[in-house]
């Protein structure tokens, strides 16, 4: 038995395999051919190497007992010198020379079990054929390796790649598959096409197809006949251990090609990151193009300011704003970290392939989407603003409509029958007192005329303010204030008319009751103060701030003081009512009791007292309402305060803490990985109390509140940190998870990175995370690397600067930093490789044909090939001929293909 490796591992060693085979033979499974099949192969592999030193064997159980044949059997394998044999005939001769061999084995690390030199010695068969077979298994196939599996795993996977490309040939294993003979020709096909016609070959001639390939083997490649075709054919499981020894002959007489099938897979390796490359490039342009329409669609609904001018068109305006920042934009602000995260993976993958940077097409830049994206908060913030201005803007509106309808309608009321009146030519036809009455009637309208002069002059100017915000409904508006101005001019007209008519006729009215003047008198300005008392009682009001509110407040709490003055004001009119009465009655005057000098009546008065009382309390409830609302908003306005002055403060915290993380200025990259991945998890477990602070905003604005003197934050503020710091987090774990696979792949120690970011830390004082060219050239030398202080010296440190600042930003990245110094500490596959790897392939032509790839490479890799590289052009060219020198260049960007 071997115990050395994967011979232990693979093949469970010769007294496991004796074990198996006992237990077969127990169970009636063992078929004897095997052993004749061993025997007979064994024996023509032995020959193979014996016939080197001019001598053979007939008999392997009695050719090997003396011991001589078998330690020149080693010799000849090995190429070194065994001890001397012992020449004697005895059988402790025999023993010590068998000895000798089995020594020399176990020295080439095979441990030996279960075989013994008495054993071969007395002819055993069976230990003869295991000792046999561990000869061959290390020196024949141990050193087999096919993409770093053992010697059978790699010896099977050659055979299934060499023969994948013919017909009927499938090979799993190392019995079944080789019974038909076609896959012993498709290998020496694929190898020496000028010896088998592969195409003439049948699946159901397989006695013909084992003795053309074992034919063809021993006449052109000098490889024994080990099997007996009939043998194989016969077998319902050929033996395995027969098979792979002639099977490893076939591998060692083509082990030349394998130098080929090792530049195969060099290539295949560079063209699958190349691919795996193109496919993140056009993941990025479609989310790229994606995020950009998607901004370039919202933003003229942002920068749109058009609207039905009503309150309520505005508002729903606003709540679709409100379910855009909600629903519409976060799937975006996501989209666009993971754009950014792509496209530094890439670029990390592309340095460390040694490939040249991504360059999006144009317009789709990084920086272009950030400006697209900055573009788009600004358009939000600005559509946000006008709303909620345009919200104030038509709540005024119409809080001045319905103040304009409401002194419209009462000065068309009060002057309603007035014109009728003025014209009146009554004063032609009446007595004295009458006369003067009518006189004193007309003294008292144009005092309340005057007084009516400040509430026209009142609805102009609102109808003004109406036009200059731009009314939805100006024409209107306008008619109605033209209708009464226009009236107004009219009443002035005839009024000046009729004071010319009462001075013509003063000469005949002498006599007026002068009882009745001073009622006129006195009840006219009462009557337009209760008129003004009630306007003001029932105007209406908005207001935003305690402040306001406080201030009607007192305002009304100032006139309810005035009360007392105008109710001994209404005794002394009432008073003068009573008065004329008495006079009436007692001197018996006709018409007495009516007042020629007003319409106003002691009713009127004390009906219009009632109602101004009546409205009082009325006012002062509404004043109360509203006072609450204000201390509502003011305790809205310190909820919103005090959880924004925690939230704000929170999130300033956390952007620091990942600030310092990202400076890598202590820890490991898992460390610091993993501290970012808990603020991660600690932002998103945080996240209830952004959506609670967004209910109160909600609320806040719900309740039309436009200031807070109680906070610096806004909710604007507050979302913009909130998106930085997630945006931060996710930016600094891709920046480390980089770093984690430049120090993997490039092989540099945690020292080495943990050096290299504590010099770039060191120099860059702002921490900014990157350094101006001066602090890049000290950083270097702290570093150990020498640039002279000559002329020379600082050309060589522009050329190391055009490398990490290739866009000439006047700064150096710490990611450029650390390609730089992982590229001046480690080695990358270069175009020149994979140039000699294709010159290989191509058995040293300048040009490869498509047969060729497609013989040598997988056929997906192929075609990748055959499509990508130009033709050659170069002398001694042929049809079909392939630049694979351009083609490899490319790879690298060293070429314009």
């Amino acid at each position: 038995m071997i115990e050395n490796g994967d011979y232990a591992v693979q093949y469970g060693g010769e007294d496991a395999y004796m074990e198996q085979e006992e237990e077969w033979e127990r169970e009636g499974l063992l078929d004897p051919a095997w052993e004749k099949q061993q025997k007979k192969t064994f024996t023509a592999w032995c020959n193979s190497h014996l016939r080197k030193a001019g001598t053979s064997i007939e008999n392997i159980e009695d050719d090997f007992r003396n011991g001589l044949k078998l330690m020149l059997l080693l010799e000849v394998i090995s190429g070194e010198t065994l001890p001397k044999p012992d020449r004697g005939k005895m059988r402790f001769h025999k023993i010590a020379n068998v000895n000798k061999a089995l020594d020399f084995i176990a020295s080439k690390g095979v441990k030996l079990v279960s075989i013994g030199a008495e054993e071969i010695v007395d002819g055993n068969l069976k230990m003869t054929l295991g000792m046999i077979w561990t000869i061959i298994l290390r020196f024949a196939i141990q050193d087999i390796s096919v993409e770093e599996m053992t010697a059978k795993e790699g010896l099977l996977l050659w055979c299934q790649r060499k023969t994948a490309p013919y017909k009927n040939v499938n090979v799993q294993n190392f019995h079944l598959s080789f019974k038909d003979g076609l896959a012993f020709c498709a290998l020496i096909h694929r190898h020496r096409p000028d010896l088998i016609d592969y195409s003439k070959l049948s699946k159901d001639n397989p006695l013909e197809n084992l003795n053309t390939a074992f034919d063809v083997a021993e006449k052109y490649l000098d490889i024994p006949r080990m099997l007996d075709p009939d043998d194989l054919i016969n077998t319902p499981k050929p033996d395995e251990r027969a098979i792979m020894t002639y099977v490893s002959c076939y591998y060692h007489a083509f082990q030349g090609a394998q130098q080929a099938e090792t530049a195969a897979n060099r290539i295949c390796k560079v063209l699958k990151v190349n691919q795996e490359n193109e496919r993140l490039m056009e993941e990025y342009e479609r989310l790229a193009s994606d995020l950009l329409e998607w901004i370039r669609r919202t933003m003229p609904w942002l920068n749109s300011r058009q609207s039905d001018s009503t309150l309520a068109g505005v508002q729903k305006k606003l709540e679709e704003y409100r379910t855009y920042r909600r629903k519409h934009k976060p799937p975006r602000v996501e989209q666009k970290a993971k754009l950014e995260t792509n496209f530094n993976t890439l670029q990390t993958k592309l340095r460390l392939s040694n490939r040249p940077a991504y360059m999006p097409t144009e317009g789709k830049m990084v920086s272009d989407i950030t400006n697209a994206w900055k573009g788009l908060e600004h358009a939000e913030k600005a559509f946000e603003e006008w709303l909620l201005a345009e919200t104030m803007r038509l709540e005024r509106l119409e809080h001045l409509a319905q103040k304009f309808k409401h002194k419209a309608d009462t000065h068309e009321e009060w002057t309603k029958g007035k014109e009728e009146m003025l014209q009146s030519q009554d004063y032609r036809n009446c007595k004295l007192n009458e006369l003067k009455a009518l006189k004193k009637k007309h003294e008292a309208f144009e005092s309340d005329l005057a007084a009516h002069q400040d509430r026209v002059e009142q609805i102009a100017a609102i109808a003004q303010e109406l036009n200059s915000l731009e009314y939805h409904d100006c024409v209107s508006v306008n008619a109605r204030c033209q209708r009464i101005c226009d009236q107004w001019d009219r009443l002035g007209a005839l009024t000046q008319h009729r004071r010319q008519g009462l001075d013509e006729a003063e000469r005949i009215l002498e006599k007026i009751d002068l009882l009745h003047l001073e009622f006129a008198k006195r009840a006219a300005p009462f009557n337009n103060w209760l008129d003004g008392a009630r306007e003001d009682l029932v105007d209406m009001f908005i207001v935003h701030t305690m402040e306001e509110i406080q201030g009607l407040i007192q305002a009304h709490d100032q006139f309810k003081a005035t009360l007392g003055e105008a109710d001994k004001e209404f005794n002394v009119i009432v008073g003068l009512v009573r008065d004329a009465e008495a006079i009436v009655k007692q001197e018996q005057v006709p018409g007495g009791l009516v007042n020629p000098y007003t319409t106003l009546t002691a009713d009127a008065i004390s009906r219009k007292w009632s109602e101004v009382r009546a409205l009082v309390p009325q006012r002062d409830q509404t004043l109360a309402n509203e006072l609450r609302k204000q201390q509502n908003n003011e305790m809205l306005r310190r909820q919103f305060a005090e959880k924004a002055n925690s939230v704000g403060p929170w999130i300033e915290r956390q952007m620091d803490a990942v600030t310092a993380i990202g400076m890598g200025i202590s820890g490991s990259l898992e460390e610091q990985l993993h501290r970012l991945k808990e603020y991660e998890q600690a932002v998103y477990a945080y996240k209830p109390s952004i959506e609670e602070l967004e209910k109160i905003h909600q609320a806040v604005q719900e309740s039309m509140i436009f200031e807070n003197r109680y906070t610096h934050y806004t909710m604007e503020t507050l979302r913009v940190g909130w998106e930085q710091l997630l945006t931060s987090i996710n930016r600094n774990i891709n920046e480390v998870e980089n770093q984690i696979l430049t120090r993997d792949s490039k092989g540099i120690t945690q020292e080495q990175l943990t050096e290299f970011r504590s010099s770039f830390n060191h120099f860059d004082k702002n921490r900014t995370g990157r350094l101006a060219p001066e602090e890049f050239k000290s950083c270097l030398v702290s570093l150990g690397y020498s640039i002279g202080k000559d002329k020379q010296g600082e050309m060589d440190f522009q050329r190391i600067l055009a490398v990490v600042d290739p866009n000439n930003s006047g700064y150096v990245q710490f990611d450029a930093f650390l390609d730089f110094m992982t590229r001046e500490s480690t080695d990358t596959d270069t175009a020149e490789q994979v140039i000699d790897s294709f010159r290989i392939l191509a058995s040293d032509k300048p040009y490869i044909l498509p047969d060729e790839l497609r013989r040598e490479l997988p056929p997906d890799q192929a075609e990748y090939c055959i499509q990508r590289m130009p033709p050659y052009k170069g002398p001694n060219a042929i049809p079909g001929a392939l630049d694979y020198m351009s083609f490899s260049t490319a790879l690298y960007g060293e070429s314009d293909l």
